[in-house]
């Protein structure tokens, strides 16, 4: 499985948010520019992160977004619900009738147990758990990812 550009981005977006706009809405271009993402895509991926409730907006010359709550309070998992839809890693889970076997595939039990991991894992990770790690880093404290 490979995480979508989409939910790379976005997730850089908000982390970016969570350590620069401490009050201070941000441009999209000083976001694009800091995390090296397209400043054009990272406008189309405003809007549903705005939508969702992760971000606000502010307008006129000193505008831009500010996270609509605090990084403990937004996981990986809503920002790639966000962006995304709902997790999950084949069409089976989500609708019986995407497969002629859902009702009686045993490998639909394996990708079930998977997707209820990895949203688990989404789910328990917050923009203020990825500064911790990134702080960790960057000090020599933590090199090793978990």
């Amino acid at each position: 499985m490979k995480l979508s550009t989409r939910s790379r981005y976005g997730i850089h977006a908000m982390y970016d948010l969570a350590c620069f706009a401490a009050g201070e809405p941000q441009p999209i271009k000083a976001i694009a520019e800091r995390q090296k993402i397209p400043e054009a895509y990272l406008e189309q991926l405003i809007g549903p992160l705005r939508r969702s409730g992760l971000v606000k907006s502010v307008r006129g010359a000193q505008g831009g977004y500010l996270l609509a709550r605090a990084p403990e309070e937004i996981t990986v998992g809503a920002v790639m619900r966000a962006l995304e839809g709902d997790i999950n890693l084949v069409d089976c889970l989500a609708e019986e009738d995407a497969c002629e076997r859902a009702g009686s595939c045993a490998a639909r039990i394996v990708w079930r147990r998977v997707n209820d991991g990895l949203r688990q894992i989404v789910d328990g990770i917050t923009l203020r758990d990825i500064m911790n790690d990134d702080e960790r880093v960057r000090s020599g404290k933590d090199t090793d990812i978990p």
